[in-house]
């Protein structure tokens, strides 16, 4: 069986990677890189030119970008589990969480004011809109694409959660809901118990 290789800083978008590696019950090994030079080095560098984390490797084939890491494990282990029968949602919505809305909420945290006759120019169009639409989705029922847990609730559930974390969306029923039915699963957990243990011993170094 082909190698799976988690290249990570436990402070990172790399949590949603290990969450989904977690979730498909596949041995892997895991690289820590600081920020800087690590993730400047030419052998990084030939792996994600963007000089950025997570990446993931499985034998010769590189995946980078979170939602493209869920989809492509979702893909290659299909025992997990984690397709869901409903393939336009579960597409919809793993994209539309690493697109418009993360666009939309990293902007407003940055203080970003997109004047409204500007909004036709920006993926996303507006942050209310955004926020809306995805409230709208995690109400729809209990996971984002359907009645089973998909990799699209791994993309999705994390932003959230930290957004519900950090304050950069708003407080509502429906996401605390939504949140509450993932923060649980033992893969998140297991993956939070690795990376919090991971940011514990850089801090201490």
């Amino acid at each position: 069986m082909d190698k799976l290789t988690f290249y990570t800083n436990p402070r990172s978008r790399g949590r949603i990677a290990r969450w989904m590696l977690e979730e498909i019950g596949q041995p892997y090994e895991t690289v820590v890189l600081d920020y800087g030079a690590p993730m400047r080095s030419p052998a990084y560098l030939e792996l994600n030119p963007m000089g950025k984390v997570p990446t993931v490797t499985h034998g010769p084939r590189v995946i980078t970008e979170t939602a493209a890491i869920c989809a492509y494990l979702a893909d290659a282990f299909p025992e997990a589990g984690l397709l869901p029968a409903n393939r336009a949602s579960y597409y919809r919505w793993l994209f539309f969480a690493a697109g418009p809305f993360e666009a939309a909420v990293i902007d407003r945290a940055l203080g970003l004011q997109i004047p409204p006759e500007r909004t036709v120019m920006v993926g996303y169009g507006d942050f209310d809109r955004t926020i809306a639409t995805l409230e709208q989705a995690v109400s729809a029922s209990p996971f984002i694409a359907g009645e089973s847990f998909s990799a699209a609730d791994v993309q999705v559930g994390l932003q959230i959660g930290w957004g519900l974390e950090f304050g950069t969306i708003p407080d509502r029923p429906a996401f605390r809901a939504y949140w509450k039915r993932l923060k649980d699963r033992p893969a998140l957990l297991r993956a939070n118990a690795l990376d919090d243990a991971l940011a514990r011993g850089s801090a201490d170094a």
